[in-house]
């Protein structure tokens, strides 16, 4: 294993350029003493911003380039402390960039109150007596959907307090599961003694020895099972107070309150249920060749995460990624490329790992920035993927930008997966296309199985799990610890099938689950890979305006409502044949990885 280099070491081509954004940390903090003093200006709106539409104008204006420069300092000092997590100085930069943000917002609290105490009608009349106020249309049309669910200051007041009173759930549940809880001891594969944690179980499931995976799913769970008591009384806190606080305010479900956030309704989240609830054939088929191919007598829950192609190992320098990246995404046209090579030529990417690193990937920057990505690149195929997934949260956020203004550039988090997944599916397709060697497609075919057993099969049956929490606790039915088992075991029951053994300790795997505590967040991703197979389909078979159609969603921004964003690809994920038509595309590749590993592996 090479060693990990320190940041001085690395060549600046593989760094990112922060200097665009500040050209020093000088400059930075300067920024923050100026804005500092910008921020009571802000004040003296509150008590003018509704006489007339210029003088909301004019607060919106003002409000909004004060937030510009406040994400551009977060921003930095965020990027900067990711180069090394350890340095006191990048953690100092933070704690100034958060104290500001801080005070911005206690500064600006006033000003969605005061917007809502009036009606929407009144926002309209002003429209006509300031045209230019419609530069904020969408921004107010946002704000003053949730006027129906607004209480009075008082009420709105005391749901503030007691929700950091009540909001410790989670906190909680971060500092027992991965600070607290001794998962002791496992054997790894050289018969070695190593400390199982939240983070490495993960590998060892999917070790090649059943005797690793076995004992660290057993030891896992089981450690689940001895805190059940205390899990389950946090999970139950936390879908109380979501439901209290969202039947106050008028909401008929908190699932209807977590919809309507994301400008969606029900119909998509049921849809997406009964689609994957008819579409488990393909899945149960797959559990089926794998029990084959590890030549088991039984296939326990732990063997499904087992690798089948474990042994190929091409490396791809970053020279090759470049070019196998660009070589897939040439597909949008030269316009899309030309941003592509600026990514690459003028340092949005940092790209390989150094000492105190931020570990992962992630796609950052701000309306005024650049949108970096950082990456740890090694040189696996997996390396490579990442980097075109991210690529494609930067592609999405750069033509959001640029076509958008500021107040319209960020667009949902309903969408946030689509062009990611479009470029991971792109590259998995474009390897498949053109590579000669059978164990590199049988490789490439294993991951996309993985992509979707996880994405829209898991995290579907996790949505199932959490709306009968919700519906538990909405018909005034306790979440008992036995209660949250039974029910988790019999959706793995459904969801795995007769093929696959279910040890008795999975019936603890929602002990371990943080996204539970986010209220009807994971369903995003089985939709987001969901619209991202139809957009590829129609990208790949040449539909007419495929590609033309799918940089205009770019580069819509948050001018529309998400799925409106979406139907500009012809993609609606209120209709049923969205997820229909992913699970086809599921079972495609199930066929394809079976065929071509009976060709290579005949008796």
């Amino acid at each position: 294993m090479n060693k990990i280099k320190d940041r001085s070491e690395i060549d600046n081509i593989y760094k990112w350029d922060l200097s665009k954004i500040y050209k020093s940390d000088k400059e930075f903090l300067n920024e923050i003493k100026n804005i500092e003093k910008e921020l009571p200006n802000l004040l003296k709106y509150k008590d003018t911003m509704l006489n007339s539409g210029k003088d909301l104008y004019d607060a919106l204006n003002n409000l909004f380039e004060v937030s510009r420069i406040i994400e551009k300092i977060y921003t930095y000092a965020h990027l900067k402390n990711d180069e090394d997590i350890s340095l006191s100085s990048s953690i100092e930069l933070m704690n100034k960039a958060e104290t500001i943000y801080i005070k911005f917002s206690q500064t600006i609290s006033y000003f969605s109150p005061k917007l809502l105490s009036v009606k929407y009608e009144d926002i309209e009349k002003m429209y006509k007596e300031y045209p230019k106020l419609k530069e904020y249309q969408r921004y107010l049309e946002i704000e003053f959907r949730y006027q129906d669910y607004k209480l009075s200051e008082l009420e709105e007041k005391l749901i503030s307090d007691l929700s950091k009173t009540f909001s410790d759930n989670e906190d909680i549940f971060s500092s027992l599961t991965d600070s607290d809880i001794d998962f002791g001891t496992i054997k790894d594969e050289d018969n070695k003694e190593v400390q199982l944690t939240n983070t490495n179980y993960s590998i060892y499931v999917k070790s090649s020895n059943r005797r690793v995976r076995q004992e660290a799913f057993l030891k896992l769970y089981g450690t689940y099972e001895r805190y059940k008591t205390t899990l389950s009384k946090l999970l139950e806190g936390e879908v109380e107070q979501t439901s209290t606080f969202n039947k106050i305010r008028g909401y008929k479900s908190s699932l209807d309150a977590a919809m309507y956030k994301d400008e969606l309704n029900s119909k998509v989240f049921n849809s997406l249920i009964e689609s994957v609830s008819n579409g488990f054939d393909p899945l149960f088929r797959y559990f089926r060749l794998k029990k084959e191919i590890l030549g088991l007598d039984e296939l326990h829950i732990y063997d499904t995460y087992a690798d089948i192609i474990p042994t190929y190992n091409k490396k791809y320098s970053y020279d090759d990624a470049k070019k196998l990246i660009k070589d897939t995404l040439s597909v949008f046209g030269e316009d899309y490329l030309k941003n592509i090579d600026k990514a690459f030529n003028e340092n949005w990417i940092d790209v390989m790992p150094n000492t105190g690193k931020r570990g992962g990937a992630y796609s950052g920057g701000c309306f005024d920035t650049n949108p970096y990505i950082l990456t740890n690149f090694q040189g696996e195929f997996n390396d490579v993927s990442t980097l075109i997934h991210e690529l494609g949260h930067s592609m999405h956020s750069y033509y959001s930008r640029n076509n958008n203004s500021y107040q319209n550039a960020d667009y949902s988090i309903v969408v946030a997966e689509v062009a990611s997944t479009v470029n991971e599916l792109l590259l998995a397709k474009h390897v498949l296309k053109t590579s000669n060697d059978d164990q590199e497609k049988l490789y490439i075919l294993d991951r996309l199985i993985s992509l979707f057993k996880g994405t829209i099969y898991r995290q579907t049956m996790y949505e199932e799990f959490e709306k009968f929490l919700f519906d538990k606790v909405e018909n005034e039915e306790s979440l008992t610890s036995d209660v949250l088992a039974k029910k988790f075991y019999e959706l793995n029951k459904k969801y795995y099938g007769k093929d696959v053994v279910l040890d008795d300790v999975i019936k603890y795997e929602w002990g371990r689950m943080p996204h539970l505590y986010y209220n009807f967040y994971m369903y995003k991703y089985a939709t987001g890979l969901s619209a991202a197979c139809q957009i590829v389909n129609q990208i790949l078979d040449g539909k007419k305006d495929a590609v033309n159609n799918y940089l205009k969603f770019l580069s819509t921004g948050g001018t529309l409502p998400p799925n409106e964003e979406l139907k500009i690809n012809g993609v609606d994920l209120t209709k049923k044949e969205v997820c229909d038509n992913a699970i086809k595309m599921f079972s495609e590749i199930v066929d394809e990885f079976e065929k071509l590993y009976k060709k290579n592996n005949k008796k």
